[in-house]
């Protein structure tokens, strides 16, 4: 129960032991409560002479603006009402400190980029860190405030990310480079204000202390601002068709095209496994099985985005070769992401998918088990590690089970290897015994089927 006798209270103090080399005291205001006592700095700086023989402050100009700022903290602190009998002496000082505290935005970003850097999420700083970047290009590099974030100034910025302009960024070799950009599209201008939405939003989040009534970003612009909608994605997946001469295709046997080949077929048998994660993981098999956590998600899921995959026959001799070397020959996961699309573009080309990117592969696999294999929606997204925010509750109750991952990901490499869908009857069919490994006849049922899978990973 609140004590209801509790009352902060405000004095002047200057400490005799606080003397300053140049022989200034700085003045403070003393608070007191529960018998617990904090300081906080002020601006005037006092002389002994303007000091009594009991170090009080004797001059009467420095003491009418000290009153004053008295004053002004008591009321503050009235008008929190019964929450000040909840707080420590320490949550007063912050109170007080904070509750008129002008947010600096372009430095609070800087603050954020680093944090998600430090937690191993530095492809999402990537992207923040291209807004940030394009605020500075905005503004001449001045001092951004948050209170000076207003749906006006968001309509600017969009007019500024649409229009052409010359940009001048540090290149991997830290030298600065000039390039003109053409200015963005409407699902570049999206992702730009997206990206600063959720800045922002982290920025009321790390600052503001409602149950304290510090609030210094009172608003958010985005309220009354509409991001730019954006026309239906064209669906990034390769046909059968394509992803069969995707396979025939003849990689060099180095080089980036090459890797490009590989980690495309390596993603794509294991269920469209991410490029960070393939980055990431240290290929560590048990019982015929690769264990991971999602990167992109992991952070954001009670799960932590866990997921266990059965290494099919095809992913065998991939996962050999590029155990251990990836983060050897590319220092970040950017390098390594630049290097699988230069590469996957020649591919491309080649087959007449001139924008094919590492992301098709993940797309093609969730495609192909859904439309050709006919798994239900739900198994795909299981295969696909994504989240059913509509069924929360229900995955409460619900033990994972990987053999459903399984027989999606069996299905649909047999898809390929075989060149036809099972029945949709068949598909759907709950199985009376775990699926069967793709490398055993059962599956790929005669020599020639075998000659057919092994040719999947280039022998």
């Amino acid at each position: 129960m609140a004590n209801e006798n509790v009352m902060a209270t405000f004095s002047i103090k200057v400490f005799k032991h606080h003397k300053k080399k140049d022989g200034t005291y700085n003045v403070k205001i003393s608070i007191t409560q529960e018998r617990k006592r904090a300081y906080i700095d002020t601006t005037h700086y006092v002389t002994e002479r303007k000091l009594s023989k009991d170090y009080e402050v004797k001059d009467t100009i420095i003491l009418k603006d000290l009153y004053n700022t008295l004053d002004d903290y008591r009321e503050a602190v009235s008008r929190l009402g019964v929450k000040v009998d909840y707080m420590t002496v320490e949550d007063i000082k912050v109170f007080l400190e904070k509750r008129s505290q002008r947010v600096d935005f372009l430095e609070f970003c800087l603050l954020h980029i680093d944090n998600l850097v430090a937690e191993g999420r530095g492809k999402t700083a990537t992207g923040f860190r291209t807004v940030y970047y394009s605020l500075i290009d905005f503004l001449g590099g001045v001092r951004l405030l948050a209170e000076e974030i207003t749906p006006h100034f968001l309509l600017s910025f969009e007019r500024f990310l649409r229009s052409p302009r010359k940009i001048t960024r540090l290149n991997q070799f830290k030298k600065q480079v000039t390039i003109m950009s053409k200015g963005s599209s409407d699902a570049g201008v999206h992702n730009y204000m997206h990206d600063l939405r959720t800045l922002f939003n982290a920025a009321r989040k790390y600052y503001n202390r409602p149950s304290l009534g510090i609030v210094p970003i009172q608003f958010s612009p985005f309220s009354e601002y509409q991001l730019p909608e954006l026309s239906e994605t064209r669906k990034r997946n390769l046909t059968a068709e394509q992803l069969r001469a995707f396979i025939k295709f003849e990689a060099p046997e180095s080089g980036r095209i090459r890797v490009a080949y590989d980690l495309f077929l390596l993603s794509f048998y294991m269920c469209g496994m991410n490029a960070v994660d393939l980055y990431n993981c240290d290929f560590k098999i048990s019982n015929g099985r690769l264990e991971y956590e999602r990167s992109k998600t992991k952070e954001k899921r009670k799960d932590r985005a866990f997921i266990s995959l059965k290494v099919p026959e095809p992913a065998i001799s991939l996962i050999k070769k590029y155990n251990n070397r990836l983060r050897l020959e590319y220092c970040e996961i950017g390098n390594l992401n630049k290097a699988l699309n230069k590469g996957l573009k020649t591919i491309g080309e080649s087959i007449g998918v001139p924008d094919l990117s590492f992301y098709w592969g993940r797309h093609t696999f969730g495609n192909l088990a859904r439309n050709k294999c006919r798994k239900s929606k739900d198994d795909v997204a299981l295969a696909l590690n994504h989240v059913d925010h509509g069924r929360r509750t229900t995955d409460i109750y619900l033990e994972k089970d990987w053999t459903i991952v399984d027989e999606v990901q069996e299905a649909v490499i047999a898809f390929v290897i075989n060149s036809e869908a099972p029945p949709p009857s068949e598909a759907n069919e709950v199985p009376s015994k775990p699926p069967k490994d793709i490398s055993k006849k059962s599956t790929i049922a005669n020599p020639e089927q075998q000659r057919k899978a092994m040719k999947l990973v280039g022998h």
